[in-house]
């Protein structure tokens, strides 16, 4: 099941190893949205995040690709690539369902490998322009199926 409380994604509660998993654009584009507060907290995921767009051509930065970077002894922060560009178009929002599962799918290990519970807003429905009904069963299917401590966080 996932946990539903009020509060900052930022700042997780919950013991022991976590994973803050957020949504990112396949432009390279940082500085709406979830990633201010993220920055605001820790640089690390920013340069990481920026970096990979930076050098793509000789990586795996793209739709469903994922990078975990630690922020503090036992905090993470997961940058999924589930965003194809930053408007919405002919092709509607620039949420990609397909690639947001993906994106979970291999979070999982990496949670599992940690034993970290995952922390999030309501991802990609946002700026991103997802419905949470199609994403939340990703996040079971993906997540808490699995064993996975998922808890979403709605900001005051």
């Amino acid at each position: 099941m996932i946990s539903y409380v009020r509060g900052d994604a930022t700042n997780p509660q919950a013991a022991g190893p976590k994973i803050i998993a957020h949504i990112c654009n396949d432009l390279g584009g940082w500085g709406k949205g979830f990633v201010v507060a993220i920055s605001r907290r820790w640089p690390e995921p920013e340069h990481d995040y920026r970096d990979w767009h930076r050098h793509r051509a000789r990586n795996d930065f793209g739709l469903g690709a994922i990078r975990v970077v630690q922020v503090r002894r036992d905090i993470w922060v997961a940058n999924m690539i589930g965003q194809h560009g930053i408007k919405t178009g002919s092709s509607g929002p620039p949420i990609r369902y397909e690639a947001v599962a993906t994106c979970l799918a291999r979070l999982a290990p990496e949670a599992e490998a940690l034993r970290a519970s995952v922390h999030m807003p309501r991802i990609g429905c946002g700026l991103a322009g997802g419905r949470w009904e199609r994403i939340e069963p990703l996040i079971t299917e993906q997540l808490t199926d699995r064993g996975i401590p998922v808890t979403v966080y709605d900001f005051d």
